[in-house]
């Protein structure tokens, strides 16, 4: 197959699909790994698809499909972020045995955080830092730093958190949908949320608004698993308010 034809195939099968794999589009068009590879590539740096780990998702408005670095996120929606921090914050009670995850919403309530008789377990570096500083007792796990957002995500993270059961957790989120739920764009960090979700007596997810109706790539927890705290819930979204698990604190 020539290569425009092929790349035009590979817009098509990206697009029908919403999301496709490269063994997927090898076997469709006939092709080396390598060259799906070397196609992704060209096609993404034109805009016309992302290209992710393992093969590609199509362009939407909706779709989250990297995280920024913290410092490029630490500006966005702070006033938002600040007060549901300050929310969360006062749900934490001296008997309390808190998760907390990463992430610049995180990072705000643990700015907000005065009950320093709680312990406190996090996956993210800065986090516990500034836990530490507080005179928090606070554990973290083991495992690999993800550069990126500095937190520590993999297999040993996962096999640790297992072992614990928190009465109350915090996690961010790149996007929040009635459908697929709370999500996230990468696999090693979407394994600790979810694990630390399910072994958490009470969950609250922390987002601001932009998050609703957004999607990224992988679900950690449903949309019912956790309540979610919001700065305000968009126009047009009665739904998500009728669903009954969601927190607007510019209404309280």
């Amino acid at each position: 197959m020539l290569a425009e034809k092929r790349l035009a195939r590979i817009i098509e099968l990206v697009n029908e699909h919403g999301a496709i794999s490269i063994p997927e589009l090898m076997d469709a068009l006939d092709a080396s790994e390598s060259t799906i590879r070397r196609d992704l590539h060209k096609l993404d740096k034109k805009g016309k698809l992302y290209k992710v780990h393992g093969g590609a998702v199509r362009v939407r408005d909706d779709y989250v499909v990297a995280d920024l670095p913290l410092a490029g996120r630490q500006t966005l929606h702070t006033a938002e972020k600040r007060a549901i921090a300050a929310y969360a914050a006062s749900l934490i009670t001296p008997n309390d045995f808190v998760f907390i995850d990463g992430g610049t919403t995180t990072e705000c309530l643990v700015e907000a955080i005065t009950e320093t008789r709680a312990s406190y377990l996090t996956n993210s570096i800065p986090h516990a830092q500034h836990l530490l500083a507080k005179g928090c007792h606070t554990l973290v796990p083991g495992g690999e730093i993800k550069p990126v957002t500095e937190v520590l995500v993999g297999a040993e993270t996962v096999n640790a958190i297992r072992r614990y059961h928190f009465t109350l957790g915090f996690w961010g989120t790149n996007g929040i949908s009635l459908e697929t739920g709370f999500t996230t764009p990468e696999f090693s960090e979407a394994a600790v949320k979810q694990m630390s979700l399910e072994h958490t007596v009470k969950p609250y997810v922390v987002a601001d608004s932009s998050k609703f109706s957004k999607i990224s790539l992988i679900t950690f927890a449903d949309f019912m698993d956790a309540t979610v705290i919001t700065d305000h819930l968009p126009s047009g979204e009665g739904a998500y308010k009728s669903a009954g698990n969601v927190v607007e604190v510019e209404e309280l």
